[in-house]
Order: C-alpha cells, then structure tokens, then sequence
C-alpha cells in the first residue's frame, strides 16, 4: 500500500499541474462528490430553500445519469447555510467549503424578476467554469414556464461548469441565413416550432407571423422561435432542456454546426458530447451496470473565523530587513484586515515553535493592539515548518476543533521535513495559507494550500513592490458577510532619491469608506507625509510607529467621496502606501476586484491567462482601466494592460472580466500577481441583462396549436444607478504561480500568434464582404502579427477540416496592426459561384516574424439575398392583377342584409391581410 503522506504528496503534484481552481468537487466511481451549494447571507431565513435545494439536486441526479450514457451521477452535496441563520444541531462546522470554493450560490436577484439560472465562465471550450447562480425564485419552481423543471436545467449549468460548452441558442441573433432561407438557432435542427412575433400596445397583444426585410431578407428583431410543448427529439440539453421530449446532448450526428451560437463559435463547431466525450472525466470513467444511489447531503453552517498566523523567525528573516517587513504585514492584518468577532492567536518558529498568543477574540482596538504586540521581534535558528504547524493545532484546539479554521503559514526558508505532517494536515480539516517571502522558501509550501484550499502568495525582496503587505491584505474571510471585508483601494512603492517626492492619488467610492486606513512604510527614517480629503483638508494624526518603520491613520466615520491627495517626501530610501476600506453600507454591494491566473503553475512555452473580474455584486463593470504587475522570482517585473473585448485571452466581451496571456517568462521559480483597477469617466456599470452561460428563457409555448406566451424577461428600471458611470480605485493581489522549464537568455521564440475569435462578415454592395476582427499579435496577443492568411468556402466543414485546401483571398494590401487594434478587410469572392442564396464561410489564420502560425480563427459566415424587384405600381385606372396563389376573398358587402354581415366582413379582411402577408414572406 503507498504510504498515505505519499499518496497526498502525488495528490498535490497532480493538482499543481491542473487549472487554477478552488473547487472541491471529485469525481470517484462516477459519482460526483465534494460539491459545494452556499446560501448567500443576504438571502432570508427559509427553511424550505434547503429542501429545494435538496429536491433538485436529487432530480437532477437521474436525469444527468440518463443524459450521459449513465456515466456520472451526483454523490453528495455540503449545503453551506450562513451564520445568520438560526443554529440547528443538525447543522455542523465546515472543513474546507467556504463561500469563496463554492460550486453554486443561491442569491437574491440583482434585478427583481430576472431569475434566470446561469453559469460564470472565463475560460474557453472544455474549461471549467467558475461557479453557477440560482436564485430562491428559481429553486421555488415560479419559473417552471419559462425554463422547466429546476433540476433540467441544473444539468444543463452543470454542463457548462463542468466541462466547458456553451449554449446552442443565442439571444442577440435567434434566426440565420440558409441557403436564403431564415433558420432558428437551435440544435438539433429536428425541434419543431413556429417563428411568431408577439405585438403588444395598450395592454392587448396580437400574434403575427414573423416577416423578413425586403433588403437583408432576415426576420424582424422582435421575431422568436415558439418551440411546439409536444416534441419527439431528444436533443439537445444545450438548446432547450425544458422541452420534455430533450433528454441528451446534441452530438456529431444531429449537432446544428451551421447555427451562429456560442458552442460552434467557442468549440470549432463541435457538439456538446464530442467536448464532454474529450474531458477527462470521460476518459477516466465507464457506463455503469446498475442504476445510482440518490444523492446524500451534509448541512454545514458557518461560524465565527478562527485564524491562527504562524510566522518564520528563522536566522534568515534577518536578511533584507525580512522580519521588520513581516512586522508591518502581520500588524496590518491585525488592525484593519482581520474582521470583528474573529479569534486570532499567533505562533513563531525557527528550529522549534514558540506559541505567542492563545486565541483572542476581538472586540476592540485593544485586543488587536494586544496582538500586534505579539508579533515576532528578533530571528534567529534554522527552520521547522511542521513545528509551526502543529503548534497552531494545538493553540486551535483549545477552544475549538481544528475544522474549518484557517492557519497563515509564512516562510523564507527550505525546509525538507515539511511532507512530514502532510497527514496531519489533511486530517486536521484546517485552511492553510501560505505566504512565500524570498526566493528560497520552501519549494513544498505551495502543496499546502492547494491540498487545504488555501490562497498561496509570493513576496519577493523587491520592497518597492509591496508584496508582503499585499499578501497579508488578500487575507480577508472566505466566509465573512462582504459588508464587513477589507478592501483594498491603493498600493504603491517607490525607491526615491535625494529630496524626491512620492505623490498621487486615491479614489473613495460611494460602496466603500468605513474603517478607512492609510498606511505607509519606510526603509530608512520617517518620511514627510501630506494628505489632503476630497473638500482639500489636510489629514493630520498619522500615528508612527518608528521601530516599525510604519505610520498610519484611521480615518473616523465614513471617508468622503471623491479624490483623496497624497504627498510623500524623503531621500535615498523606499516608501510604500497602503490604503484599504470596507464598506459604507451593508445593503449597497461594494465594486470587488478578485485577480487570479487561469493556472498556479506555468510550463514554459505554454502561456498563462491573467484574470480580473470586477463587480458590484452581480452586474459587471465595463470599460476600467485594468493593469496587471507580474514579478518573477529574480524581482523584475512585466505589467500588462487587461482588456474586456472578447478577443484573444478574453473569453467575452464586456462581462466584467478582464485578460490577457502572459508569456514573459525569465526564469524558474515562483510569480506573483497584482491588478490595479480604475475607474474614470468611460468606466460604467452594466445597465442591460447581458446574454450569459445559462438555461435559454423559453418566450412561449404551442399547446395544441394554441400559442401561450410567457412574460417578457425582465429589464433593468431606467433609473437604476445601474447605467452610472462609477468611479473607484482598488487593488487585488491574485496570489502567485510557479514557472518551469524556462530556457536560460535569449530566450526563443516559441509563442505564435492567438487564435482570432471574434471574426464578422457582412455584405456590402451587394457583392464585397466586409470583415472585420481583433488584431492578434505576434506572441499571442502582444505585438504585432506579420501576415494574415484568410481562406473561403462554400462548405463549413472543409474550411474547417481543409483550411489549407480552401480558396485563398489575396491579401497582399492587408498589413496587421498592433495586437487588439480593429482589422477591417474588405474584398470580393472571386473564383467561386457566389449567387443569390449561396452561404459562404471565411476563416482566418494569423502568422508572426518566424512563420508560427495561430489556430484558424472562428468560422463567419455570409447569406447573399438579392431582394426581389418591386412589383410595379398600380394605376388607379386598371389595378394590377394579383399574383397571389390565395383566392381572393368574397365581396360581401351585397350581403349586407345577413345578420351579423359586419362581423363577417372584418374576418374576411382580416384573412385576406393575413394571406398577402405570408405570401410576402
């Protein structure tokens, strides 16, 4: 048997390969486990939203065993209840599910009404998604009309969580061109239904049939495909789960792959069941014999945080002023990051540990003065982490079992004993986050935190780049109500000269402001500090702290909105400033930015995704100016601007979340990643419902040839601070990442450009198409491509599968831009049939300065339609005879006489306008 200290040491080198995720979920004999559904605080108290939530996973269960060709089934379930809930003896402490690792979440609504289920992804086909939103509406079963039976279509959220497809409708563009013919997006292509348009003025509606364009031949905006109740195909779940009759995914046989939605653009027009037949739960799993146990859940409530620091006091934290550094970190995490009513208690170590504070619950500046007394004060000896560790076990276990409580190990030095107390780690159910200051820390330390779900940071020695201060920042609660978390608005370093000054600004937002601290550190002596409110008040009370070469101030109240004005001078020394928040109110959601890398390690030349998505509560904020800082293990550093376009690294356009590749490795080691976010004057918050990764919202149903619509979705209120423009500044440490096989300088070049992913084309003229794209660049979406290759055909499975047999367009007029810059090409089909109905496809393919090529680019696609003549004018003299295949209708104004006549009259116009209308179309 392998020892089980080996077994976990194999577990966390498998798990730092993978992508970067908190998830806990696992895949074991088919069965998924570890899945993790949180209710959020804000939601009120409703002891039925457990049993619903219970009821659909349950239904769910069956119907995913069913849709997978009885693969997979769900396991158990930890249903996390907050802490404001009534406490219940069935209800336990958590291990490791925290509301940060959670799959789902059960929330309010931001718009009222707008309960639709649906999936946060980022990443592209076959990546796994972030995590899933449901509403109590939702879970209720109010909305069995417009998106079926709940669990249906938590299946079809689970598709999208799990093995990254997407939807096989698409919201902003419901009917296509085929072969001059207008087609539903929908898949498969067998669904049956009618095109209808629903006319709504002064409280009556009236349905027509959808009618095309004269010039484009496409069908009005208003038109929707009413899917028929009775249906006999059973695909697809990605279409429209809540069609009784859809039970499977669509898959290469009936897959749609003409249809323009988000699974051909994203999955190179791959079905749903070739991309989950490629996930490697797939690959690792076999159709069962017997049918699956129901699913079995565990109710876990949230209590009071229970932290414990164990901090390195090693002979090496004397090197580069280590310790001081690790004193100004730990007493800003006492004083402002760590929330109210958490128990704190502290252990140090070298070659043994020393407890410095039994748990301490606090209250009061008092008991957070009483810790920060506590912190290390000289160092010396060599290094035991396991010491450290199991001294912080003993401190927990006290007053409380060790489940679910967090440990902040830090370290600078190499200690080979660590896989020793592996086990105890895992068995003592603690959240372990480490923090890797310098460049010889411990090379094992990150398997803690990934084993335990812990953050993991890196702080080099480079102090101008405040990594220590912003790691110990990032330490704020996974289970904390967001009203009372520590935000971050600024942190700056920067090495002066003789006399020089350090000066800048710093936005206060209306979300935030409470318990406001301004923070700055020196290396050398007190600098001169000038800071300046909104109003233009200097601020005076800074309290210093010499030996710690530190001073701050605590600003009483609430901040004032606007501008904040900061002025530090000194000479030959580096300064740093910190300023952090929380926010105004407990009912207004604050702008949250969380940063991370797509993964934690990066295997060169594979490039690495930044992300950072920014929030206030569930709506998206568009067009900040977002900037990544990357340091690398030997202190240099590459900023990086992120972009929200839909291009590139960017999964989505103005979802709120921001990217970019990252691909300027210069050595092995260990990175850390910081993300500035501003918002200005073109920053705003998203005011429409965008077009998101859920369950598609049925308009309406034909019941017995009877068509029954639903209500509209719902739309934001014109009012709503929604479509404001927002101003703010924060900042967000998204951990650190380690980098392998980096070749010594020069390093080659090994990156091609990225895929182009947003490529459109259009008529013009009748007979030019007009493309246009997103630059790439020559390493993925840095610099500037060398040549674009763009090919066309009439077949969209041999551009796709013979792009380099496909007709090439002359492009020796096109020369790229810089990478994100709008490319627009414009040329005529030439030696190919391009005639009234014919449907063409165009690819592109990008290739940089050493011939790398990209991946051939989304597939566009044009429709020619030649409008037909207008008919000629009628003179008043002779009306023209009607080419109508109708009979025309009756005159019945002879019959005046016939009770009833003009009631009859009126129908009969009424179907001869009906008849003319359709025979237009």
């Amino acid at each position: 048997m392998v020892p089980f200290k080996t077994s976990v040491f194999i577990l966390a080198l498998h798990l730092l390969e993978g992508a970067l995720s908190n998830s806990l979920i696992q895949l074991n004999n088919n069965g998924y486990e570890g899945i993790v559904i949180a209710i959020d605080p804000n939601v009120p108290e409703d002891e039925a939203l457990i049993q619903q939530i219970k009821d659909i996973v349950t239904q769910a269960s069956p119907y995913l065993f069913a849709a997978t060709e009885k693969r997979f089934y769900f396991k158990n379930v930890a249903i996390l209840i907050p802490e404001n809930w009534q406490t219940k003896p069935e209800y336990v402490r958590p291990k490791l599910e925290t509301y940060k690792n959670a799959d789902v979440l059960v929330a309010e609504p931001d718009t009222p009404g707008n309960d639709e289920p649906y999936t946060e992804q980022i990443g592209n086909c076959g990546e796994q998604g972030e995590r899933i939103y449901l509403t109590p509406d939702f879970l209720a079963g109010k909305k069995l009309h417009e998106y079926g039976p709940p669990g249906r279509a938590f299946v079809h959220e689970w598709a999208h969580l799990r093995w990254g497809v997407f939807n096989e409708y698409n919201n902003d563009q419901k009917f296509y061109l085929s072969n001059g013919k207008n087609k539903a997006v929908k898949c498969s292509g067998a669904i049956t239904g009618k095109n209808l348009v629903n006319k709504c003025q002064g409280g009556s509606c009236i349905t027509k049939a959808c009618r095309s364009d004269r010039v484009t031949g496409q069908y009005e905006k208003e038109c929707e495909f009413i899917p028929d109740e009775q249906q006999t195909e059973k695909a697809s779940i990605m279409f429209a789960q809540s069609i009784d009759s859809v039970v499977e995914f669509c898959t290469e046989q009936n897959h749609n792959k003409e249809a323009p939605n988000m699974q051909n653009e994203k999955c190179n027009l791959r079905s749903t069941w070739e991309v989950i037949s490629d996930s490697e739960d797939f690959k690792k799993t076999t159709p069962m014999n017997t049918q699956p146990p129901k699913p079995t859940f565990s109710l876990l409530q949230i209590g009071q945080r229970i932290v414990c620091l164990v901090l390195d006091k090693s002979g090496s934290m004397a090197i580069g002023d280590r310790l001081n550094r690790l004193k100004q970190a730990g007493k800003l995490f006492l004083l402002q990051t760590v929330e109210q009513g958490s128990w704190v208690g502290m252990v140090a170590f070298d070659s043994a540990a020393y407890i410095k504070s039994e748990l301490l619950q606090i209250h009061s500046s008092t008991d957070r003065a009483a810790l920060v007394k506590s912190l290390p004060a000289a160092a010396s000896g060599g290094t035991s982490i396991c010491s450290g560790l199991r001294s912080a076990f003993t401190v927990i276990k006290k007053k409380y079992p060790t489940d679910g409580s967090e440990i902040v190990l830090l370290t600078d030095g190499e200690d080979n004993t660590i896989s020793g107390c592996f086990n105890e780690v895992k068995q003592s159910g603690a959240i372990i986050h480490t923090v890797a200051l310098g460049p010889s820390a411990a090379e094992e330390l990150e398997e803690l935190s990934k084993m335990t779900g812990g953050l993991q940071t890196y702080a080099s020695d480079q102090i101008q780049n405040n990594g220590l201060i912003d790691a110990f920042g990032a330490l704020s609660s996974g289970n904390g109500a967001l009203s009372q978390r520590s935000i971050q608005l600024e942190s700056k370093g920067l090495t002066l000269q003789d006399t020089q000054w350090m000066n800048g600004t710093v936005i206060v937002d209306s979300t935030v402001g409470n318990d406001t601290l301004f923070l700055v550190t020196w290396t050398k002596q007190s600098p001169q500090i000038l800071l300046w409110d909104p109003s233009g008040k200097i601020q005076n009370g800074f309290l210093v702290d010499a030996q710690t070469k530190m001073a701050y101030l605590q600003i009483p109240g609430t901040a004032k909105v606007g501008i904040w004005t900061y002025s530090l001078q000194t000479s030959l020394q580096t300064l740093t400033l910190t300023v952090t928040s929380r926010p105004s109110s407990a009912t207004l959601p604050p702008i949250t930015v969380t940063s991370k890398m797509n993964k934690d390690t990066g295997k060169f030349p594979s490039p690495l995704i930044v992300y950072a998505n920014i929030r206030q509560g569930a709506k998206p904020i568009l067009r900040a100016d977002v900037t990544a800082v990357i340091e690398s293990a030997n202190g240099k550093t590459v900023t990086l601007k992120l972009l929200d376009n839909g291009a590139g690294a960017d999964a989505t356009k103005n979802d709120g979340v921001y990217s970019r590749y990252f691909t300027a490795y210069d050595t092995n080691g260990r990175y850390s990643l910081k993300v500035w976010a501003l918002g200005g004057i073109n920053a705003a918050r998203q005011r429409e419902i965008p077009q998101q990764n859920g369950a598609k919202y049925i308009s309406g149903w034909i019941e017995n040839g009877e068509v029954k619509w639903n209500p509209p979705r719902p739309e934001n209120n014109e009012n709503d601070l929604q479509d404001k423009q927002v101003c703010f500044s924060r900042t967000s440490s998204g951990g650190s990442f380690v980098a392998s096989n980096v070749p010594v300088a020069p390093i080659p070049d090994l990156f091609p450009p990225c895929q182009i992913t947003d490529l459109k084309a259009e008529i013009q003229g009748g007979e030019l198409i007009n493309l246009t794209w997103t630059a790439p660049g020559d390493d993925y979406d840095h610099g500037r491509a060398h040549k674009y290759i763009i090919r066309i055909s009439t077949s969209i499975l041999d551009l796709r599968d013979k792009f380099d047999d496909s007709l090439q367009v002359n492009t020796t007029d096109l020369i790229p831009k810089d990478a994100n810059s709008e490319e627009v090409f414009v040329f005529k089909p030439e030696n190919i049939t391009f005639e009234n109905g014919t449907d063409l496809f165009i690819a592109v393919q990008a290739v940089d300065k050493v011939n790398l090529t990209s991946e051939i680019s989304n597939i566009a696609r044009v429709s020619l339609f030649i409008p037909p003549e207008a008919p000629p004018e009628a003179s008043p003299e002779a009306p023209p005879e009607t080419s109508s295949p109708f009979v025309p209708c009756p005159d019945v104004s002879i019959n005046s006489t016939i009770p009833g006549f003009h009631i009859l009259k009126i129908v009969w116009q009424w179907i001869g306008e009906l008849q003319l209308k359709i025979g237009s179309n």
